[in-house]
């Protein structure tokens, strides 16, 4: 029995501290001092060790502008045997609030001789100083504790004010540190830098990271230091000068990966710098030891080329498959050659029947379910450029069923719905696109929602479905590459079906075919036609953005392009080009992106 009543007498005290405890902070969060201080004063008493109950009772006391009352509580803590360093500077600070600067100054001092008693209270004190924005104390403080003992690091925490303060060189000679002494990952460091740096390689902050990367290459030549330019440089878009540093670090490094070199390619013909492209995969094509990374060089080297069509590329282009193929054979390990070689075919001269016999060779040879199923995929889709549409499904649907939960198979069953869009079993296309419409891919959902609501409006408004075949038939004929044809059977449509839901539908479509064959005025047309009649539909998003695009990469209108992507920005948050259009109106604006 005795022992049920010290336990109970413990638990009712727990409980009532608890509730202390809990009462203090709530009251202190809603800004009712008055409530507050008299638990914290409670609290402070019973557990005087407990730094956070003194802190609090201190930030009461300067809230309700007792500063007397902090400094006496603040004086007798500084004097105990075990005195936190940081009450130095809360008292420092409580004298700073009384606008006693020289108070406040001699504290702050006492504060950083503690940490020459023990290095390790350089973290505490740094950050205390940093909450009071006290930034030249607080790098003293990190410092002086470096100092002492080497195996700390705050250049993390250094980086930081340096950069608050506006000392951008010492701030990036702070993050550079940090990947030197192997502190923190590569990436975290290059992300908080890039916070600082623009596209723009003549402004200040780019200037700085510069020399401040070349003057660490004098001082201890590394490849790291040409990995750093070479980031740089791609950042600012000069590939050009980023493939300089990839070469060096190439003759430079025991690794004989092309991996750096492919993935630069790669960024600048995204970029639409073809001629660094070229730059890059030729010195692929001549260095590279592996078959395989060689015949993708020269597969991006025929795309590039193929990028202007004409009689001259496309006779060069076939030549150089044809070579390629006489090198490689047909094997397994090199499908990506069949597969871009069927697609040239298919896409480009507009033969797919030896495409597709090539491709149904290349099924007969032994390989895994991820090599299968990217054959399949692209023997699909020839099919469906050859009309065979029921034969493509059957493709497509091994893959979706193979590949259940893999982006892949999502992909494949996106093109069951398509392929069955294009023929005209519009109920089949929307069962598969409502699974669709959950997919992990946020672009796959977007278009399985797109073409969803296409059918669905356009199936009630139309029980005959007139219109809506007749824009099958001129998506299949853009698919097919059909380009004037797939426009005159839109035009169809908007001529003969005025103010039917789908014209918005075939204005979109129309546009983009016109900005391929450079019509861009008659692409504007549409696109605006769309967001002045269409507001309130779910293509007014597309439009403006497709207008933005247009202003800002051809016509050369950034103010224009600016308040297309503003309108998406205010007006549609939920768009799919919302984060596009946010980033590329900052960057019209001046901003610095991250």
């Amino acid at each position: 029995m005795r022992w049920i009543g010290i336990i109970a007498i413990f638990l009712l005290f727990s409980h009532s501290y608890g509730q202390e405890d809990f009462l203090a902070k709530q009251y202190f969060n809603d800004g009712e001092y008055e409530k507050a201080v008299v638990f914290f004063e409670k609290l402070a008493k019973k557990n005087p060790r407990r730094t956070d109950y003194g802190e609090g009772l201190v930030a009461c006391y300067q809230q309700l502008e007792r500063y007397e009352d902090a400094e006496n509580f603040l004086l007798k803590k500084v004097e105990e045997s075990y005195a936190f360093p940081t009450f130095f500077i809360e008292l420092g600070y409580n004298y700073a609030l009384q606008n006693q600067p020289e108070k406040a100054a001699e504290y702050y001092e006492k504060a950083l001789l503690k940490i020459d008693e023990n290095p390790n209270f350089g973290y505490s004190v740094g950050y205390r100083f940093q909450k009071y924005a006290l930034l030249d104390q607080a790098i003293k403080a990190y410092s002086r504790a470096m100092d002492l003992k080497p195996d700390l690091n705050y250049d993390f925490q250094l980086a930081r004010i340096y950069g608050e303060q506006g000392n951008i060189e010492k701030m990036y000679q702070a993050y550079l540190n940090l990947i030197v002494d192997g502190r923190t990952s590569r990436s975290n460091v290059l992300r908080n830098i890039d916070e600082f740096i623009s596209e723009d390689a003549s402004q200040p902050n780019n200037v700085t990271l510069r020399k401040v990367l070349l003057k660490n290459a004098q001082k201890n030549p590394d490849i790291l230091w040409n990995e750093l330019l070479s980031w740089l440089f791609i950042q600012q878009k000069q590939y050009k000068s980023a493939f300089n540093q990839e070469k060096a670090i190439y003759k430079r490094s025991e690794i004989t990966s092309m991996e750096r070199m492919e993935s630069l390619g790669h960024i600048a013909l995204e970029d639409r710098d073809t001629d660094s492209a070229v730059e890059v995969f030729e010195f692929v094509v001549e260095n590279a030891n592996d078959p395989v990374t060689k015949l993708n060089a020269n597969l991006n080297l025929i795309d590039i080329e193929l990028m202007e069509i004409s009689p001259k590329a496309l006779v060069s282009a076939e030549k150089k498959y044809q070579d390629l193929i006489l090198e490689y054979g047909n094997q397994s390990q090199t499908q990506q050659l069949q597969i871009a070689y069927a697609n040239f075919l298919t896409f480009k001269k507009n033969t797919p029947k030896p495409a597709i016999s090539m491709l149904k060779e290349s099924l007969e040879l032994p390989m895994g379910r991820m090599p299968k199923a990217y054959i399949k995929m692209a023997l699909g889709d020839i099919l469906v450029f050859d009309q065979k549409f029921n034969q493509a499904l059957i493709y497509f649907t091994q893959i979706q069923k193979s590949l259940k939960n893999d982006v892949l198979g999502q992909d494949a069953r996106y093109k069951v719905a398509q392929t069955s869009f294009y023929k005209g079993d519009f109920d089949w296309a929307l069962t598969q696109l409502k699974v669709l419409r959950g997919s992990t891919s946020q672009l796959i959902a977007n278009d399985a929602m797109q073409l969803s609501l296409l059918i669905s409006d356009n199936s009630l408004e139309d029980s005959t479905q007139t219109a809506l075949k007749k824009y099958a038939r001129a998506d299949l004929l853009a698919y097919q590459n059909k380009t004037n044809e797939a426009i005159d059977s839109l035009e169809d449509i908007l001529q003969n079906h005025k103010g039917e839901k789908i014209e918005d539908e075939a204005l979109l479509k129309q546009g983009e075919l016109l900005e391929t064959i450079g019509k861009y005025k008659d692409a504007e047309f549409n696109y605006k036609k769309i967001t002045e009649f269409y507001a309130d539909g779910i293509l007014a998003d597309d439009a403006h953005f497709a207008l933005g695009e247009l202003y800002r990469n051809v016509l050369d209108e950034p103010e224009n392009a600016k308040i297309q992507y503003e309108k998406i920005i205010y007006n549609y948050q939920d768009s799919y080009y919302f984060p596009k259009a946010r980033k590329h109106f900052r960057r019209l604006r001046g901003d610095i992106i991250n």
